[in-house]
């Protein structure tokens, strides 16, 4: 099955990939896999301060993730595969699609703004050709109706 992988943070644009991910989902009777990553914390020398900030950092990602993944049930039917993740971005991004044939794009939202985030940047620079699965770059600048027209 045609698996589109959207790594979602609190950005507007990642709501936007999101978006464009479900609805090429849909139509391509494929699913979507939601990323959401963690940044792993600096060590606190006191475990309890560490705990605490690993717990708020975890609740944090949990109810953003719900929420898109509410999002995507309410708008598109689909219920969305889940997956939270501690560490670099590129790295687990990279590691995910090894690991799951089924993945046939990632696609990133990107700002409408400002410089490119890390991810963006990552994969449509220098090894952007050397990737296995298409990179689909949604602009952040879209509204709801040029998504569905486009997508």
């Amino acid at each position: 099955m045609r698996t589109y992988l959207v790594v979602i943070d609190e950005s507007p644009e990642s709501e936007i990939a999101l978006r464009f991910a479900a609805r090429r989902a849909v139509k391509t009777g494929g699913s979507v896999e939601i990323l959401a990553l963690t940044a792993p914390q600096e060590f606190v020398q006191w475990g309890g301060v560490m705990a605490t900030i690993e717990e708020e950092g975890r609740q944090r990602v949990e109810a953003l993730v719900t929420r898109a993944a509410g999002t995507l049930l309410t708008e598109s039917g689909l219920k969305p595969s889940i997956t939270v993740r501690e560490g670099d971005g590129v790295k687990v991004v990279r590691e995910m699609i090894s690991a799951n044939r089924d993945i046939a794009a990632l696609v990133l939202g990107a700002a409408a703004s400002g410089p490119p985030g890390p991810l963006v940047a990552h994969f449509t620079g220098a090894d952007a050709g050397s990737f296995s699965v298409p990179v689909m770059i949604i602009p952040g600048s879209l509204d709801v109706e040029a998504i569905d027209r486009l997508s």
